[in-house]
């Protein structure tokens, strides 16, 4: 940190889709982890999965409040895959088939939450359905 240069931390955030990337950490960069450069910067690393919707924002509310209370940088991690690869002309699916099945079986993020919201009955189904139409008139 240089004196008088500085903007009293910055929240990074790494959208990490290594998991079904098609090269191995080990031949992509000189570390294993894609947050290590972080260290550098002395930073805390917080790791979060990215289906997991109440994680990510307390861990979003952490480093905010992180960054608020001690004016320093922070990394956030956000643990992920690529559902279609890394653009229209990646087929992920040739080089790791088996992956890119279980991801292609997978519920989205959004159908994994809803879900769970509908399951405790934290909401209903009609409520659901106003929430989506609202969006998608927008």
């Amino acid at each position: 940190q240089l004196p008088d240069y500085t903007v009293g931390g910055t929240i990074h955030i790494i959208i990490n889709n290594q998991v079904a990337y098609t090269t191995d950490p080990k031949f992509s960069r000189s570390s294993p982890y894609c947050t290590d450069v972080a260290k550098a910067l002395d930073a805390p690393i917080f790791h979060v999965n990215g289906d997991d919707v109440e994680s990510v924002c307390r861990v979003m509310e952490l480093a905010a409040r992180w960054r608020a209370a001690f004016k320093t940088d922070v990394v956030v991690d956000l643990v992920c895959y690529r559902k279609h690869g890394h653009n229209e002309g990646d087929e992920p699916a040739f080089t790791h088939p088996l992956m890119y099945k279980t991801i292609a079986e997978t519920p989205n993020t959004l159908e994994k939450y809803t879900s769970k919201l509908l399951e405790e009955g934290t909401v209903t189904t009609a409520e659901v359905k106003a929430i989506r139409d609202s969006f998608n008139h927008k």
